[in-house]
Formats: structure tokens, sequence, C-alpha cells
């Protein structure tokens, strides 16, 4: 089956209002895709979606959704449908981290952040995988992190959150792969967007040299090549690849002692 033939194709992207998110949908856009643009800013959306119809004159359809709701991932399955749209493409992009300790966390914080991080992102595939495999065409990211291999923060489950996408994707991956679908778990190491705004560790992380740094275009190309080439894992930059396979050979003992250290929370 010849990719090219059934142009112009769709994905879905959640987060898409802002950061990689955003890029991405500038990228697949720019490869001849009509985007879904899921989030829950609304203005940030219609933004997106006008940009994307000026600048790539490709189809744009901003869809106002919270993964943190256990229906949303149904709900955009069925909204897809009702408006006749093929899914070729899905990126699970949507997520952000916590910055207070566990136990003086309130459980529905908890409760919402997995259903965002790792519950939607699996409910989603599910979703659209069936009507790709039917096809015999897909491509699907998942925003994982160097995270999913760094020493943990403490009392927090955002790299706990990123390894299951990791260990997913791959397993995903290598279900479909048959059916001529690819499925990646792409991993950016610091980026510029307002990720740690939210987290609550800007000041922290700005003072870390430039050099650790990459822009959201910029991890957003890496992760289009790196799914239609069909890599099931892809590490940003070539700092961070380095990186993440020091960490993956740290002994269990030695990143538990580095994460004593760190200080970003």
């Amino acid at each position: 089956m010849n990719p090219a033939a059934d142009l112009p194709r769709t994905v879905l992207i959640t987060g898409a209002s802002a950061g990689i998110g955003k890029a991405l949908a500038h990228e697949f856009a720019c490869h001849e895709f009509d985007v879904v643009l899921v989030a829950r800013r609304g203005d940030k959306l219609q933004q997106l979606e006008a940009e994307i119809k000026q600048q790539y004159g490709q189809m744009a359809y901003p869809l106002v959704e919270d993964l943190a709701d256990p229906d949303s991932p149904q709900r955009i399955h069925d909204w897809c449908r009702q408006q006749g749209l093929t899914v070729d493409a899905l990126v699970n992009n949507a997520g952000y981290a916590l910055h207070s300790d566990f136990v003086a966390t309130e459980w529905n914080t908890h409760r919402d952040f997995i259903q965002v991080m790792m519950t939607s992102l699996v409910h989603l595939c599910h979703l659209f995988a069936p009507a790709m495999q039917d096809r015999g065409y897909g491509r699907i990211i998942n925003l994982a992190s160097i995270a999913a291999w760094s020493p943990q923060l403490k009392g927090n489950l955002y790299g706990a959150a990123k390894s299951f996408v990791l260990d997913f994707s791959q397993a995903l991956d290598l279900e479909l792969r048959p059916h001529g679908i690819h499925c990646t778990a792409l991993c950016p190491g610091f980026t510029f967007s307002e990720f740690h705004d939210v987290m609550g560790t800007r000041g922290s992380v700005s003072k870390l040299p430039r050099f650790l740094w990459m822009t959201a275009e910029e991890v957003a190309r890496e992760g289009f090549e790196a799914v239609m080439e069909g890599k099931p894992v892809h590490v940003t930059g070539r700092l961070n690849q380095g990186l993440s396979q020091v960490m993956a050979a740290l002994p269990a003992s030695l990143k538990h002692y580095l994460a004593k250290q760190q200080k970003l929370m």
C-alpha cells in the first residue's frame, strides 16, 4: 500500500494548544495532513486552526476536551466518526507534571494525573488502532521522556508515568507493526515550552545551560521523522541520546543516590 495514495491523511493530536503538541500540528500539516486539535483551551485551538489553514492549506478541526475525564477518549472517537474523519495518525501528547509531595497531595489530583498521562493515552490507542489495522496503515506517537530512564524525583509520579508510556508503546508497536502501523515512544529532554511553568520548576531549570535544551519545533521534526521511519523509540537530540544510554546503564543503587541529590522540586 502506498501511504501517499490517500492524501490528505488526518492526524489527531492531544495537548495541541501549545508546546510540542502545537509544533507537531505544524509538522504534520506541512506534510499534508489535516489535523484534529484536542486540548482544554478553546481559544488557543482556534488560533492554531487559523494558522494551519493559512500556512498550509490543510483542514484543522478544534475539539475542546479534558482528558482527565474518563469519558473523554470515547467522546473524541465518537466525534471523529460523526464528522466523517478517518484518523490515520494519533499523537498522544497531552501531559503535565505535579510539583507537590505524594502524600501531601489529594488523591483526586493523582487520579486525574494518572488518567491524563496513562489511562486516556491507552484508551485512545485502543479506540483508534482497530480502524488503522483494518486499513493497513497507521502512525502513533506517544510522548514519553528521558525521565523514563532518569533518577526519580521525590514522591513524583512523572517518571513512573513516562516509563509506562515507553514500555507500552514498544509493546503496541510489536503487535501493530505487521499490520502497517508504526508506534513510536518519543522521548524529549528539556524543551522550551510552558511545561516547566505549569510544573513549578521554571526557576530551577532556567539555571541549566542552553546546550541542554531543544525547541519544540526540533522535537516535533524528529518525532515525525521517527514515526515515519518506524522507530519504536526515539530520544531527541544527540546529547539526550547519550544521557539516556548512560542513565539506563546506572545501577539501581546509584540511581537512588542521585535521586536524593536532585533539587528540581
